[in-house]
């Protein structure tokens, strides 16, 4: 039998403009709304990035982060 989908957490989140914009593209593309899709990519996370470019996109994100913040 399979596992009945249901959110059990909710918190609040800051996210950027083109991160949120990205969020809401790829929920309607899946059919999904944005808590779901989330739930989708962090349950899925090992299977749905690319591992090699994770680290230097983090990288550059946390750059950009930093420079926004000044």
């Amino acid at each position: 039998m399979p596992k009945r989908f249901r959110l059990t957490r909710r918190f609040p989140v800051a996210m950027t403009e083109d991160g949120y914009r990205r969020l809401k593209s790829f929920s309607a593309e899946a059919g999904l709304d944005e808590g779901e899709a989330l739930s989708f990519l962090f349950e899925n996370f090992t299977s749905v990035i690319d591992h090699d470019k994770l680290a230097t996109r983090l990288r550059l994100f946390n750059d950009e982060i930093d420079a926004r913040k000044r």
